[in-house]
């Protein structure tokens, strides 16, 4: 049985930026990924990824993103929830574009 699809959503931004949201069902949790889930989340410019939120095999629930100097760190993420997962990512990019109007 493959993941199924459950949530897919793009938006670009009026100055280029993207932000890119995917979630899937597994068809059963393992010890990586206990919730059952498998998530991308992206914020960037093209080209340029700023925060990223994701679960790949082998590395479990992590956060990708830019320190001051513009170096990629990446950090382990505690899960929650789906919908602390969105408000976490959600914050990370309004952290990062300040006032800008959409």
């Amino acid at each position: 049985m493959k993941a199924e699809l459950l949530f897919k959503d793009k938006y670009v931004y009026r100055d280029g930026a993207i932000r890119e949201m995917v979630i899937w069902r597994l068809p059963a949790p393992d010890a990586e990924r206990p919730h059952g889930l498998k998530y991308r989340l992206y914020y960037g410019q093209p080209g340029q990824c700023l925060v990223r939120y994701d679960n790949e095999q082998g590395k479990g629930d992590h956060r990708h993103y830019r320190d001051g100097e513009g170096n990629e760190r990446e950090e382990a993420y505690s899960w929650v929830s789906v919908q602390q997962l969105m408000v976490d990512f959600k914050g990370d990019i309004e952290q990062l574009r300040g006032n800008q109007d959409d």
